[in-house]
């Protein structure tokens, strides 16, 4: 590299053989190619670094498909196997306890999902609707509104949110 008392020798040099008027013009000519340069040089890296990461991602690719045959391999001699040469585990479940045999097989439970009431009431749900689910969560149903006995005349459904009247 130049040290400076050099670049002050050297800008002088430059400054004599090409004059005062023509130095910018050289200075940005100069600073053009010093750019193309640079941008030769990072596309040439990029490059150079995309055609490895090529050449690693070919080389896992075939990795895998290595192992994958190898694997298939694995897999068919084992289903080729003879049943003699087969681990016992493989081919007889183990036998069971005396204190299993004697038990009964227990038979498959199926879940129980019952419903789940809402825990706050919606809003546009009818009055009758309110009350079954009052009924199903073993609370006592709400009378009618109206003071109809034990529910024997028609309910009417009330008002949802948006049709209720302001009080």
């Amino acid at each position: 590299m130049l040290s400076i008392p050099h670049m002050i020798v050297v800008f002088l040099v430059v400054l004599v053989v090409f004059g005062p008027q023509k130095l910018p013009e050289l200075a940005r000519s100069f600073g053009k190619l010093m750019a193309e340069f640079r941008k030769a040089s990072n596309d040439f890296k990029n490059a150079f670094e995309e055609e490895m990461r090529d050449l690693e991602r070919q080389a896992r690719i075939a990795e895998l498909k290595k192992q994958v045959a190898e694997a298939n391999a694995a897999a068919n001699a084992a289903l080729n196997k003879p049943a003699g040469d087969a681990p016992a585990t493989l081919a007889t479940p183990p036998s069971p306890s005396t204190e299993e045999a004697t038990a009964a097989p227990a038979a498959p439970v199926a879940p129980v999902i019952s419903p789940v009431a809402e825990a706050v009431p919606r809003l546009d749900a009818g009055s009758a609707e309110t009350a079954a689910v009052g009924a199903t969560e073993g609370t006592p149903a709400l009378a009618p509104a109206d003071g109809a006995a034990n529910g024997d005349a028609a309910l009417e459904p009330s008002p949802s949110h948006d049709q209720q009247q302001p009080a």
